[in-house]
Order: C-alpha cells, then sequence, then structure tokens
C-alpha cells in the first residue's frame, strides 16, 4: 500500500511524520493509495480540501486537540498497514457557500463541517433567511447562524446547542448563535438538498462575516448555501470506531 503522508506543522505531528516516514517510505498523491493524516481536525478538513482532486481516502491519525474525525495514534509505528486494510470508509460532501459583499464581489468557498455567519461589532446582526426560494425568517436578530453538515453538527453547531445528526440521515443543521429575536427560536432541521439564503437587513450598521472552511469573508449582504452531493470524500476509521458510532456516542455525553 502506497501512502502519502500530510502532517501539520505542530512539533508533535513534525516527530510522528519523521518517524512513519522512515518507516512506511512516502510517494507523491498522484502515486498513492492513501493519504495519512497526521494533525487534528482542522488540519485534516483542509488536507480534504486541497485533495478533493485525487479522490484518495484519507485515514486520520490524532497529534492534534480534540481528533473527533481521526483515530488515536496507538502503535501505529508498527500496525499502521494492517489497520489502514481493516479501516472503514465514511463518505461525506461538502457544502458550498456564496457570498456577496458590499463593494458587489462574489465570493465562494467550500467546508465540510459547516459554513456560519457572524456579526463583526458590538451590534446584533439581523438576518432574513429564505429556504428553496421560501422566506422561512424575516428578521433574526442574533450573533450569528450556523449550517453544518452531519458530520459538522458535534463542533460549533454543538456548541450553539444545535443538535447532533446521525450520518446518512440527510439533514442539514439551522442553529442560531445567540437569538435575541426570536428569543426562543433553536433553529431548524432542513432536507441536504436544501439552498439556504441568508440576506443581511441592515449590512452597513450592521456589518455580518461569512465562514466556510479556512475562508472568512467580510462584510457580507447576502450568502447562499447548499450540499455539493456530487462531491464526495471518504475518510477511514478504525473498526468500532467509525465516525458514525462516534457521532451516536456524542449525544449520550455530558
Amino acid at each position: 500500500m502506497k501512502i502519502a503522508f500530510a502532517a501539520a506543522p505542530s512539533e508533535l505531528a513534525q516527530n510522528a511524520l519523521s518517524r512513519l516516514v522512515g518507516k512506511y517510505g512516502q510517494v507523491s498523491l498522484a502515486e498513492a493509495d492513501v493519504i495519512v493524516c497526521l494533525g487534528g481536525d482542522g488540519f485534516l478538513l483542509e488536507t480534504l480540501l486541497e485533495t478533493l482532486s485525487y479522490s484518495l481516502p484519507v485515514f486520520g491519525l490524532n497529534y492534534g486537540t480534540v481528533g473527533f474525525l481521526m483515530n488515536e495514534p496507538g502503535q501505529c509505528d508498527h500496525d499502521l498497514l494492517e489497520r489502514l486494510k481493516l479501516a472503514e470508509p465514511t463518505v461525506i460532501s461538502p457544502l458550498h457557500m456564496t457570498a456577496q459583499t458590499r463593494d458587489g464581489v462574489v465570493h465562494e468557498g467550500v467546508s465540510f463541517n459547516d459554513v456560519y455567519l457572524f456579526r463583526e461589532t458590538r451590534q446584533s446582526a439581523r438576518i432574513s433567511i429564505d429556504v428553496d426560494n421560501e422566506r422561512r425568517m424575516d428578521n433574526l436578530s442574533c450573533d450569528g447562524v450556523i449550517l453544518s453538515t452531519p458530520a459538522g453538527s458535534t463542533a460549533y453547531n454543538r456548541s450553539a446547542h444545535g443538535p447532533i445528526i446521525p450520518l446518512g440521515a440527510a439533514l442539514l443543521s439551522l442553529t442560531p448563535i445567540s437569538p435575541f429575536s426570536p428569543r426562543h427560536w433553536r433553529g431548524a432541521l432542513l432536507p441536504a438538498k436544501a439552498v439556504v439564503r441568508f440576506i443581511m437587513s441592515e449590512p452597513v450598521k450592521r456589518p455580518v462575516s461569512a465562514v466556510a472552511g479556512s475562508k472568512e469573508i467580510r462584510d457580507v449582504t447576502e450568502v447562499t448555501v447548499y450540499e455539493e452531493l456530487n462531491i464526495k470524500a471518504t475518510l477511514l476509521f478504525d473498526p468500532g470506531h467509525s465516525l458514525s458510532d462516534r457521532i451516536i456516542a456524542e449525544q449520550f455525553e455530558g
């Protein structure tokens, strides 16, 4: 099995990279059968986006902080090839964001976790929300709002008290961040094929930024988000520790 290793810049990940390349070798992405990603969740998501065109499965080893999308390093210096042979695949799709700014420029971004909007100043954001060209929320006054995939539902979405979504549910989670009005709105579950459009009600007085992955677009006036169901990425997990298993387990933790 030919492995292309990718490692975060941290000392821990770089030390692991040196050991593993010395043990298993290193090939280019064009030659590889699999990518082994050394780092945390953020680095893994960056790697997925950067290597999409190669259609290679990615096996993450946690040399970061949370590691929800990663496997534990364990004895990888000795058993990595066997683990790769036994690994179970999970297929996920990203969200696509199109954001227009006050100067009329249109920006695009992609994220496997979520797309979120948040206020830039001390004043709350005021956002209208359309789903499939139908107005669903006239004026959400809030710190921001998150649209999350099932894979990202345990991340920022959960911190904002959004629901955890099992993989394969074909749903997206729409979750407000500190909503002021309507005060008791807790969000919505939407079909995976839904197209969500956010319109800033007062973009000059109440400026808003939009984030997809590592891309932040400031001073947006309108943002459209949908799941790119025709784009697939494959994550590999040790048996019994799949992403689906983790999402279920996360719902029973305090």
